[in-house]
């Protein structure tokens, strides 16, 4: 296939489906969103009662968390290629289904390697459900304004899903059982999929697509090799030879990536598109965004369940405001989109969450939960602010045809971001708890039988298990508790330290390359070819050959 640039024709926008069905299918793309992440933010809260449930080391609890997030960024852009090729209802509908059965392995689990498999099949019922709810919406709100407002519901949905679910995850592991908590999920998935099949109407990509099957298989490769690398890493030491091997793989996998794509007649995400500075900008933020949230959320619940022996119920009242303000300022950010720079809002949301990021660096094992919940109230307003913003940017830096692309490459990022959260941060949290420890002990005046007892403990069993250690005196156990907690703090920290800092280096990312001017006209896909041909761009990707792919 040539390289040589030509400009994207004009694609004629299709006909808007009648009133009622585009309601319809409005409402079951935000529903689908919200099912599939429902249990995101309830399974990381519940990570102290994982821990002591399935005897799991810091290792275990980060593929518990990672297991959902790497088939989910791994098979977005197949699952968005998928989605434009047959059909944008068809694979909404598989999604449910894969989350169901996920669902529903984890509700009658008895270890580690079983939550893990249920993990891996939500994950992969939620690269089915993300680009496909996109793309459905796009499909029915061509005016870029309607849009602007749909996908603010959208991530108002998806905010909703994280907001909710540490809430009825927690009174259900406080009334039932750990395993409960995925019931509420297996039984609205099943019955969103039922109102789908039967109120959706199909769509698909314009003209004829192909699979890519050598990106896609080297996209999971590059995506696994480097997250599993980092949690090796932390626990078998950087210079293990299993750490070390995924490193390289990774390292060999992603240009071997980029040069495929590059090559390929109908590639699974064209690398041409980041000639525009506006999908760049936006790609690269939408993945810092996400590392530093999911990270501190990862971060904050081990600490509030370890530190402070809080409930997963009360873990889940405490994080409330990181996706609560998302729903509730969601209809305001998608009115501002509207009346000023989308750009503006995203740097404005930007600096908040990392101001609120920061401000976490203070906190310390007596921090009250008033205190914390104030501060994680204004990270989770940078992010309300932040989200919308950011998708609504990607949706309109790709042609209408790829609508599913669009959704894909947004859904993707923000999932490799969320892969890399939970990984670096339980790394960072690991590595610099066991490294203040010995002179927090050292400070209490404990024994020193009682402090190389414990040292050891917390060494070989993982973090996790120096959380409820007892001692043979009442007086030791306090004294190794305030050790404790102080070293945690101190990992704790570090980790706000890196999260704020991710944050406002996303916010010069948005600043630099995509700016804070406003939308352009409505009109059909207003503005998407011309941030692909326009001077800030550079040349835009050449058309696939006829039959090809569409591009």
């Amino acid at each position: 296939m040539s390289t040589t640039a030509s400009p994207i024709p004009p694609q004629p926008a299709p006909a808007s489906p009648p009133p009622r069905r585009a309601r319809a299918t409005l409402v079951l793309a935000c529903l689908g969103v919200f099912v599939s992440y429902l249990p995101v933010v309830g399974v990381s809260t519940a990570l102290p009662v994982l821990h002591e449930a399935l005897d799991a080391d810091t290792a275990g609890l980060q593929w518990i968390t990672d297991s959902f997030i790497l088939p989910t960024a791994a098979l977005l852009l197949t699952c968005g290629m998928l989605a434009d090729l047959y059909g944008r209802k068809k694979v909404y509908v598989a999604g449910l289904a894969f989350f169901c059965a996920g669902s529903a392995v984890c509700l009658s689990a008895d270890g580690v390697v079983q939550v893990c498999v249920g993990q891996a099949l939500t994950g992969v019922g939620t690269a089915c459900l993300l680009p496909a709810t996109l793309a459905l919406i796009s499909h029915v709100c061509p005016d870029p304004r309607v849009r602007a407002r749909a996908i603010a519901a959208w991530t108002a949905s998806l905010g909703l899903g994280l907001t909710l679910g540490p809430l009825i995850d927690g009174l259900l592991v406080q009334e039932a059982g750990w395993r409960w908590m995925f019931l509420p999920a297996l039984v609205l998935a099943a019955l969103t999929a039922l109102a789908g099949a039967l109120l959706l109407t199909d769509s698909r990509a314009q003209r004829e697509r192909h699979l890519d099957l050598p990106g896609q298989l080297l996209a999971v490769v590059a995506i696994t090799a480097l997250v599993y690398a980092v949690i090796e890493g932390g626990v078998a030491g950087w210079g293990s030879a299993h750490t070390v091997t995924g490193f390289v793989v990774a390292v060999l996998a992603l240009p071997a990536f980029v040069a495929v794509e590059l090559r390929s007649p109908c590639p699974m995400l064209d690398m041409r598109l980041f000639r525009s500075r506006a999908f760049s900008g936006a790609a690269l933020v939408m993945g810092v965004t996400l590392f530093a949230q999911v990270g501190l959320v990862y971060t904050l619940s081990l600490y509030f369940g370890l530190v402070h022996h809080a409930s997963t119920l009360d873990i889940g009242v405490r994080l409330l405001a990181v996706n609560g303000f998302t729903v509730l300022l969601g209809p305001v950010v998608g009115r501002l989109m509207n009346r000023t720079s989308p750009g503006l809002l995203l740097i404005t949301g930007l600096l908040v969450g990392g101001i609120g990021a920061l401000c976490v660096s203070l906190f310390d094992a007596t921090t009250g939960a008033g205190t914390a919940t104030l501060v994680v109230a204004v990270f989770g307003i940078g992010i309300a602010l932040a989200m919308a913003p950011v998708t609504t940017l990607t949706m309109d830096s790709l042609p209408y045809r790829l609508a599913g692309t669009a959704g894909a490459a947004n859904s993707a990022l923000r999932q490799l971001g969320s892969a890399l959260g939970p990984a670096v941060f339980g790394v960072i949290l690991a590595g610099r708890t066991l490294d203040a420890l010995p002179g927090h002990l050292a400070a209490t005046g404990l024994a020193a039988a009682d402090r190389g007892k414990t040292l050891g403990i917390v060494t070989d069993a993982g973090i996790e298990a120096g959380a409820r250690l007892q001692l043979g005196s009442a007086e030791a156990t306090a004294a190794y508790w305030a050790a404790y907690g102080a070293s945690f703090s101190d990992a704790l920290q570090t980790c706000a330290v890196v999260g704020g800092v991710g944050m406002l280096v996303a916010a010069a990312i948005a600043a630099a390359l995509i700016g804070v001017r406003g939308r352009q006209a409505p009109g059909p896909r207003a503005g998407t070819a011309a941030a692909l041909t326009g001077p800030a761009a550079g040349p835009a990707p050449a058309e696939c050959p006829a039959h090809s792919c569409g591009k």
